[in-house]
């Protein structure tokens, strides 16, 4: 009786297909250069390979999902599950960085007394000076979080936009306690750099704002905001919205500074022109000192009959 086959390898062939080799020179001179051109052309890549084609605007589609899928996955298999997200201005420095700024365009004004733009210059540069000790309040408040850290899978980290000032200084008292933390940065016409105090690993770069913002929300269990700019107001304004409008589930939103923010933004106007309701005003409160932010955190919680990790998040409301 004839032998019955056994099962063919998964890869490998006893013989060679005709395809494995392209056609000889000496069948055809020309040959062995027409499929180097056939090669080279940029239409023979493989879809997934060709960066070109992923650049057109009608796969747009698809790098928004690989711009989202990325990090949600190396979140997921990093064990971060909840994240509390400091945002605030990146012109803000550590206090003797502020400090020496201030020292060299006073020298330089000394030099050139009537330099309107010097005194401008100065005025500037004291005022930084001034809001500098938020940097000093933003590192000890990423040592709290730090040290609440909690286990893989259950994970609390503070989370930022990866770049300097008092998202670096958040990310900087996180890793001066051993803590794990996260930086979102986003790609952008000017060269930039992640601060260098963010894990390596957790440091993620996205094209799309929205994909960035989305990622900010959909662990966050707070959000801390020190003093900034257009960015900043940006994501508070944002997700102040969210909450108001009831598509992320309400969060604590935190302000650091009353003092710089009664100035940069006026609630109670807009409550007394009838644009936002007094429980919009509600939304957020103001708070000075780490304890303070973290004391008001854990409270919030409380009263929410909430744990602050574990439980619902914004990915269950759809922060998308």
């Amino acid at each position: 009786m004839q032998a019955k086959p056994g099962p063919a390898h998964p890869e490998r062939r006893r013989s060679d297909l005709p395809w494995k080799t392209p056609k000889p020179g000496h069948e055809d001179p020309s040959a062995p250069g027409l499929v180097a051109a056939i090669l080279d052309s940029p239409e023979y890549r493989l879809a997934d390979q060709d960066v070109e084609f992923l650049s057109h605007d009608g796969t747009r589609g698809l790098r928004l999902h690989l711009d989202y899928m990325k990090a949600e996955k190396l979140l997921e298999a990093a064990g971060i599950a909840h994240t509390i997200v400091v945002f605030g201005g990146t012109r803000i420095p550590e206090p003797k960085a502020a400090l020496k700024r201030a020292e060299e365009i006073e020298a330089a004004l000394n030099a050139k007394p009537d330099d309107e733009g010097l005194k401008k210059s100065l005025r500037i540069a004291q005022r930084i000076v001034a809001k500098s000790h938020y940097y000093d309040v933003a590192r000890d408040f990423g040592r709290t979080v730090g040290h609440a850290e909690g286990s893989e899978g259950n994970c609390l980290v503070v989370a930022t936009g990866g770049g300097p000032g008092m998202m670096e200084a958040a990310n900087r008292g996180a890793r001066d306690v051993g803590a794990r933390t996260v930086g979102l940065n986003i790609s952008l016409p000017h060269e930039q750099y992640p601060n260098p105090y963010l894990t390596p690993g957790l440091c993620f770069r996205f094209h799309y704002f929205a994909v960035r913002k989305l990622h900010f929300l959909l662990r966050a269990r707070a959000l801390v905001v020190f003093p900034g700019g257009y960015g900043t107001l940006d994501e508070l304004f944002e997700t102040l919205t969210l909450i108001q409008t009831r598509k992320i589930a309400p969060v604590p939103v935190i302000l650091v500074g009353r003092a710089y923010w009664s100035r940069a933004f006026d609630p109670d106007f807009l409550v007394e022109e009838g644009v936002i309701d007094p429980e919009d005003r509600e939304l957020f409160w103001y708070a000075e000192t780490a304890e303070e932010i973290w004391d008001d955190i854990r409270r919030w919680y409380d009263r929410a009959g909430k744990p602050l990790t574990g439980g619902t998040t914004g990915r269950e409301e759809d922060a998308g």
